[in-house]
């Protein structure tokens, strides 16, 4: 019974707490689908096209394999590990991974004993396989577009499906169409629907309440409200930290890590406090300038680590725990603006204290499990989210491509 009931709490939630609640938990089980189709009414977000790492081409019974080049497999084969001594950098980072690894440990076992959990995970996952429509043409490439000389004269139109009330009763939708110059402009979907947005043969669902500006980083002020109680209580920043990987910066544009220090991070938040959650990656030389730099720059305290350790639909790590370069897991800082000592003692914010483990199979490069739900504080919360990729209900994103997953072919009507 109590099994069912922990499964059912899930499947409402896509939330799944392994260790007790959120205030005591190590470990939490995130569905990162069934977080955002709670934001949709016509729409829901295709599993395939969420979970594209896993879904990809498998060898069927009867078909011949791939052969790889016989000279690069037998370079792999013989190839050995060449020991290397770790440099002062790279001890320290080790030195992290150690004292992290027992609590990531723990927060895996945990998930590997909850054998329903798994094969619910396993079963919903892999059962809702779709084909993705593509539409007409390409992806829009919002990044290039949005450097052009033309950038200016783009518009996105968008409809809004309007109910007609009658007495007391609900009516049928009015659907209205307007358009918007698509780049620079605070963009605000009204209404108790989504909306679908049109561009350059394209089409786009956004979720109600949502707002997104599609700027550059010369435009990030813009974000900034003309009254201090109009600020944020939740800020989630996931910056394009600089990566000499070459593919990286084929996938999206980097920035050198000194420019985050002028994000305008502190205007935003709001006079009575908010919670900053940070992305950051596994170098040890971009935690140092964080926690040294850039926390401090923004006015951030109190910092908390939280680890993604990421996992298969059948529950195993998507690699080796210790491989140095390829950590299945990625952090992400949290900590407090503006909240005085009275603050604290008060009901607005409860204080992270404890590291945790947020669990979940991956999306598609660089997208990351929502954490609105799962962050404790007030609700509903004012919220942004700086350098998104997508959008959310009654949040403000910023970027220069907030659309990128918001396009028809990552959705199917409900």
């Amino acid at each position: 019974m109590e099994v069912c009931d922990e499964l059912r709490s899930f499947e409402a939630t896509g939330v799944y707490r392994l260790n007790g609640t959120c205030t005591s938990a190590g470990a939490t089980y995130l569905d990162p689908v069934r977080l955002l189709n709670a934001s949709y009414q016509r729409f829901r977000i295709v599993p395939s096209a969420y979970y594209s790492r896993s879904f990809g081409p498998q060898h069927q019974e009867g078909e011949p394999e791939i052969e790889r080049p016989e000279k690069r497999r037998k370079r792999k084969r013989n190839q050995k590990p060449k020991p290397r001594e770790l440099n002062p950098m790279e001890r320290i980072a080790e030195a992290r991974h150690q004292e992290a690894k027992p609590l990531l440990l723990n927060a895996h076992e945990s998930l590997v004993k909850a054998k329903h959990l798994l094969e619910y995970i396993s079963k919903t996952i892999k059962g809702n396989e779709h084909t993705l429509d593509a539409g007409s043409g390409s992806e829009n490439n919002f990044v290039e577009l949005g450097t052009s000389w033309r950038a200016p004269f783009y518009e996105i139109t968008i409809c809004f499906r309007n109910p007609h009330v009658l007495g007391n009763e609900e009516g049928f939708f009015h659907a209205q169409k307007t358009s918007f110059p698509l780049f620079n402009s605070l963009i605000s979907v009204e209404g108790t629907d989504e909306a679908e947005g049109e561009f350059r043969n394209r089409r786009y669902i956004l979720p109600r309440g949502s707002c997104f500006l599609m700027a550059d980083f010369k435009r990030v002020r813009d974000l900034i409200p003309c009254s201090p109680n109009q600020g944020y209580n939740l800020i989630v920043v996931d910056p394009p930290w600089e990566n000499g990987c070459v593919r990286q910066k084929e996938v999206y544009p980097t920035l050198p890590n000194k420019n985050f220090l002028y994000l305008p991070v502190q205007q935003l938040a709001h006079p009575t406090g908010a919670l900053l959650v940070l992305w950051i990656t596994n170098r040890e030389k971009l935690r140092a300038f964080v926690e040294k730099k850039l926390l401090p720059s923004w006015g951030v305290e109190d910092s908390t680590v939280f680890y993604w350790l990421k996992v298969k639909p059948d529950g195993s790590l998507i690699g080796d725990l210790d491989l140095f370069h390829h950590r299945p897991y990625e952090c992400l800082l949290l900590g407090y603006i503006n909240v005085n000592a009275n603050a604290k003692k008060g009901s607005n914010f409860k204080l992270l204290e404890r590291s945790q483990v947020i669990m979940s199979v991956p999306g598609a490069h660089s997208r990351k499990p929502p954490l609105e739900k799962y962050i404790p504080g007030p609700k509903p919360s004012r919220c942004i989210e700086l350098f998104a990729r997508e959008l959310f209900p009654r949040w403000t994103s910023w970027g220069n491509e907030p659309l990128h997953f918001q396009d028809t072919m990552y959705f199917s009507e409900k």
